[in-house]
């Protein structure tokens, strides 16, 4: 073989695993989120002031300190949420430490749910959403965009706790299922989900417009099993109104319960063949909250530090990069690109005031 000859073959052969490394893996995706979690419960764990009967409104300090507190954040971190400090740290990449140099945040300036939501699944703020009033939504998501594509035509599907959000995704227009707050999902002949559908019209409604997490969760993930979506949002509610309601002792349960629904909403799309190892999950908040002892009760534009979030995103296309350090800030309205480019589509392309994907979490081309 000539000189020449040899080294050609020999760029192509060093080429190849490249090429085959640029191509997605992902064929599906799931946008996970916890209303108003703390990147401060996240990234430390259990804060000691709040575990209180003053600021923290918890009826049982010691047990809540038993289940809860640890030395360290560490520690405190991962017995608060295991699944995200163990898979998700270990496979993904995790966003919003600022001890770290690690910095999330939303752009809108507002703060609060619907136009954190607005957002992260248009990728752009719009100054008319400005309320959490049931408005349609004028824009048109990530969700609907891609619901308008031949191959995720019948396979995109939302369901969340609060009754807003077929407002947000414009269920009039969307062309796709969402299932929020306490209405029932039709689906006949399923006796899980007629029994789901029983247990949120006779629960107490005791937030109103919202259904307890559980529910919503085992709707969505009997629905996940049966219906097989390819692009898939699930919203839990408790985070956000403990917080409101100033009991810290169920604001922690409800962390803690949500990273077991991301635990048990991974593991049963890698038990599936239509999404094992071709699945990309994002877990994201709509907005922060305010510092202990009194603020982290609440959020928006006059709350300090409600702007502060953080996400997570864990896949066959992502880089194991586990908690970032000192790493090019991330903002909200960079999630719907995010979530169209881990399937191989150019979101901002066609919608050019959206925020560009965050490439960290994509796969080197």
């Amino acid at each position: 073989m000539s000189p020449r000859l040899y080294l050609l073959v020999s760029l192509l052969l060093l080429a190849a695993p490249l090429a085959r490394g640029g191509e997605p893996a992902t064929e599906n995706v799931i946008l996970f989120m916890t209303d108003g979690l703390r990147w401060q419960e996240v990234f430390t764990g259990a804060e000691k002031e709040l575990i209180s009967a003053g600021p923290g409104g918890v009826k049982n300090v010691a047990a809540l300190e038993k289940t809860f507190w640890r030395e360290t954040p560490e520690e405190r971190r991962e017995v608060l949420m295991p699944f995200l400090w163990s898979e998700v740290a270990r496979h993904g990449q995790i966003y919003g430490n600022r001890k770290l140099d690690s910095k999330a945040q939303v752009t809108n300036g507002l703060n609060f749910s619907y136009p954190g939501y607005n957002e992260i699944l248009c990728g752009f703020v719009d100054p008319r959403i400005d309320s959490n009033d049931k408005n349609l939504n004028p824009n048109i998501t990530v969700f609907e965009w891609l619901a308008r594509r031949p191959q995720y035509r019948g396979r995109v599907a939302a369901f969340a706790c609060w009754d807003c959000f077929p407002y947000i995704f414009n269920y009039q227009r969307c062309g796709f299922p969402v299932n929020a707050g306490n209405d029932p999902l039709a689906a006949p002949d399923n006796p899980r989900i007629e029994l789901l559908n029983r247990l949120r019209a006779e629960s107490t409604k005791y937030f109103p417009g919202e259904s307890w997490d559980a529910i919503l969760f085992h709707t969505a993930l009997e629905y996940f099993q049966e219906a097989k979506p390819r692009v898939f949002f699930v919203s839990l509610g408790e985070t956000d109104t403990w917080g409101h309601a100033g009991r810290y002792d169920h604001y922690l349960e409800a962390a803690h319960r949500a990273d077991d629904y991301i635990r048990q909403l991974w593991e049963t799309a890698q038990s599936m063949p239509e999404y094992r190892g071709k699945t990309s999950m994002i877990v994201a908040v709509d907005h922060g909250r305010g510092d202990a002892p009194v603020e982290w009760k609440s959020h928006g534009e006059n709350i300090d530090r409600s702007e502060f979030v953080w996400m997570a995103f864990l896949g066959p296309d992502t880089p194991a990069l586990g908690e970032r350090k000192n790493a090019a800030p991330v903002t909200q309205n960079q999630i719907a690109a995010t979530l169209a480019a881990l399937v191989g589509e150019d979101y901002p392309a066609s919608v050019p005031q959206a925020g560009a994907p965050i490439v960290d979490v994509l796969p080197a081309p």
